[in-house]
């Protein structure tokens, strides 16, 4: 089976947000937990989703998605940074792969409507 980096990369930093999400229970920052665990998790899910899509429009849509739930989580993981309740070293390596993935996904969403568009004027020559 061949090896699909974006839902690999996706799918390791759920479980790295879902460690960091215990440890900011055990703290008692219970909202920030569950806000970073509902935008860290939720990127790989729409990676899932988009691998399983139904058309190339649901694909673009799904990733799209997941494009943005991985701006919100670095948006939360900067927050976290920014207020002192995690270090600069505990966020760095979770900020550095947050950034990647939204590289990622940015890059394979436009790919993606780039070949949507090409074809159509294609289409549209042919006929």
């Amino acid at each position: 089976m061949v090896a699909n980096p974006i839902k690999e990369k996706s799918f390791g930093f759920a479980i790295r947000i879902i460690k960091l999400a215990q440890w900011l229970k055990k703290r008692s920052h219970f909202e920030l937990a569950q806000q970073i665990i509902r935008a860290g998790t939720s990127i790989g899910a729409n990676v899932e989703e988009a691998l399983a899509g139904q058309s190339r429009k649901d694909f673009v849509s799904k990733m799209a998605i997941a494009s943005k739930e991985a701006r919100e989580t670095n948006y939360w993981l900067r927050l976290l940074m920014d207020s002192g309740i995690l270090s600069s070293k505990m966020c760095t390596s979770l900020l550095t792969e947050s950034e990647e993935l939204i590289k990622m996904l940015t890059s394979i969403v436009k790919t993606s409507q780039s070949i949507k568009t090409t074809k159509n004027s294609k289409l549209k020559i042919k006929n």
